[in-house]
Formats: structure tokens, sequence, C-alpha cells
């Protein structure tokens, strides 16, 4: 079994170098833009409008991220089919009991180039079109590097590519434009079920003061009495421990430490959904507001939906940004550290169980990662919020 591991590490290494090396910025190798991206079709039990679930306390959903695969383009992602069979089949499972799967959160990186429309529609929709339809519930992407580059300027020509690209995949099933829960011509949005509050937003673009005003507005008029969580969802982790983080600070890592994260704090955030790194890890914050009340903020980083996997590189020096918070009292704890090889993590997903302000996460691995035990256990329950 070992040197299968091995095996499987050495081809996985082998793919990353071929398929990780672009779409980090707006220089990108020749896209095929012929044709159009098929929409995903519209999920066959689609959730309620906010005012309906106003009284709905428990419920789950599924998170998860970076789904890029080799075949992108050419035929449906294998190791993301696997992921979706899982979920599926948990899906299923958890429909009649107290805590059903209402809907799929992914963290980006739909595609390895997300400016090519035969790799959306070759590799990725159809198998959505299975959660959708198979399981039956809706599906939330936030877009990632390789969806849209990681270019800051709205008007990069491969960014353009790739957030069109993004759109017509999505159509049916974020808020479209015009809409209270949507950001106009963004792939930024908004929405609400039961007593919990999601936004999902453009890491790559964490410097643009349009998406930030946006978001603050969100989050200064939401009814905190109805919304007692709030879950915020985007791409790069404000910290992590694989190769985009330990001693390098990503571009939108930075602006997220400096910009999102006050802010969530003020808000008090629930919990910060993200990928980026193929790998999973568990982050929790805690700080103080200015009348010394404590609060905790956890981020969960999944990313291994299909993409070439990753291993830790090292823990990331975070003293500038607990100095510069100085006021907040900040304390960091690397609640799950992911293990040095990539074959230490394996393909997987969360599924978050929400039982009015308790939350907790069960963590599945899929194929040869099927024992993954990431707290000793598959899972954990979060502190209530305020300890």
């Amino acid at each position: 079994m070992i040197c299968k591991f091995r095996l499987v590490v050495i081809v996985v290494l082998a793919l990353g170098a071929r398929f990780g090396a672009f779409a980090a910025d707006d220089a990108a190798p020749p896209t095929n833009s012929i044709g159009t991206v098929e929409a995903i079709k519209p999920p066959s039990h689609p959730l309620p409008t906010e005012e309906a679930s106003a009284q709905v306390t428990q419920f789950s959903f599924v998170v998860y991220g970076d789904t890029r695969g080799r075949r992108d383009g050419k035929d449906v992602q294998y190791e993301h089919s696997l992921i979706v069979d899982s979920m599926i089949d948990t899906i299923r499972k958890l429909e009649k009991t107290h805590y059903p799967v209402r809907f799929v959160l992914q963290t980006g990186d739909a595609v390895v180039n997300g400016r090519d429309t035969r790799q959306w529609n070759a590799s990725f929709v159809g198998l959505i079109n299975r959660i959708t339809q198979d399981g039956g519930v809706p599906y939330f992407l936030a877009p990632g590097n390789h969806d849209v580059t990681s270019a800051s300027s709205l008007t990069a020509s491969n960014r353009v590519a790739g957030l069109r690209n993004y759109l017509a995949a999505m159509a049916q099933l974020i808020p479209p434009d015009g809409a209270p829960r949507r950001l106009p011509g963004y792939p930024t949005y908004a929405f609400g079920y039961g007593n919990s509050f999601f936004l999902a937003l453009d890491s790559n673009i964490a410097t643009d003061d349009t998406q930030y005003a946006w978001v603050t507005n969100q989050l200064e008029n939401l009814d905190r009495k109805r919304f007692q969580n709030v879950f915020a969802m985007f791409h790069h982790p404000a910290f992590s421990s694989g190769p985009h983080g330990g001693s390098t600070v990503e571009g939108p890592t930075a602006a997220l430490r400096k910009r999102y994260l006050p802010l969530f704090h003020q808000h008090h955030v629930t919990a910060l959904l993200t990928g980026h790194e193929h790998l999973f890890e568990h982050w929790v914050e805690r700080y103080q507001d200015k009348d010394g009340h404590a609060y905790r903020l956890d981020e969960i980083v999944t990313g291994g939906g299909g993409a070439p996997l990753y291993g830790l590189k090292g823990e990331p020096d975070l003293r500038d940004y607990i100095k510069t918070n100085a006021t907040e009292n900040i304390k960091l704890e690397h609640l799950v550290r992911p293990g040095p090889e990539p074959g230490d993590n394996p393909y997987h997903y969360v599924v978050v169980r929400v039982d009015g302000t308790k939350i907790s996460l069960e963590v599945t691995g899929v194929d040869w990662g099927r024992d993954f035990r990431p707290y000793r256990s598959r899972g954990t329950e979060l502190e209530t919020p305020g300890n």
C-alpha cells in the first residue's frame, strides 16, 4: 500500500508541475475561446426565498475546492468525479435526517484554464449537472485564479475571457445582475438560508474598492437576529502552510489580511471557507473587540477536489499581522496541519452541519484517502460564537 501511495505522489507531483505553472497572472498560454460555455443546469430542488426559510435552524452544506485536473479540455475530471460520486451518496444519506444537505459550495479553480471553453464543457459542467440533478441541490462557485486569472485589473484581457466563461457556466445558479444579493458585473454575490448568511467574493481582486464596498454594505445591513451565522467563501486563504503560504505572502492574501479580516472581525463572521492549497487545514483566530469581548473566527482550507495534491511547506510568519492588529489581542491556532507529503493529504470534501449557532465539520476523503482523519477522527465541533 505504501508503494502505491508513493506512486500516486510521484504522478501528482509531475502533473502539478505541468498544470500549476500558469494562470497565475494575465500571461497565459493560447486559449481556445471558440463557442460558449454551457450553463450548468439549475437544481431540481432550488433554495426557497430567504423569507420562506427564515425559521430553519438545522441543515448541512458541502464545501470543497480546486477541481481542476489533468484531463481538462479532453475528458471528464476523473479525480473530481470520485468526489461527486461520494458527495451524491452523502446527500442521499442525509436527505431524511434533521440535517439534510441544502447546497454545495466550491472555493474556486474549477478548471486549469478558465479561458478555454472546452475545459468547462468537456470536463466540468457535466459533473456539476450531476450535483444539481442527481443530488438535486444548488451549487455555488467562487472564482479561483485558474478560472479568471489573478490579474487585479478588471479589464485585463484574460480575466475578461475567464470571467465571461465563469458567468456563462453559473448563469442559472447565482443571483442575476440587478439582484440585491449580487454585485453587478462581478462574480461577487450572497444568499441567505435559514439562520445563516453566505458571502462569495473574488479574492483575485481583493484590492478592488467596489467589491470591498459592496461586501461592507451587505454586512452592515444584515439582520443579525435572523442571520446568526455568517460564512465568507473565496479562493485564497488568509493563512496557509502549503506552497501558496508559509514564507510566501501572495498579493490576494496580503489584501485579505489588511482589508477583509478587520471587516470580518467587526461583523463577527463565523468562518472563512477557502481553497487554493490542494490539501486540508484548519485555522482558529481568536480576537477581542474594543470592549474586550472574545470572539473566534475559523478558517477552513479545503482544496482536495481533484487538482494535483500539495504538502506542508512551512508555517506562515504572522508577526506583522498580529502587531498591526495589536488592539484585537489576536491569537492564532493551527488546529489541523497538513502532512509534509502530497500523499498525506487526500482528495476530500467537507460537510458542515448547522444546528442553531452550533457548527460542526466532517471531512470525507475519497479513493485511497477514505480513512482520512484530520482531527484524529473525521470531524470536530466549533466552539460557540463568543468563546
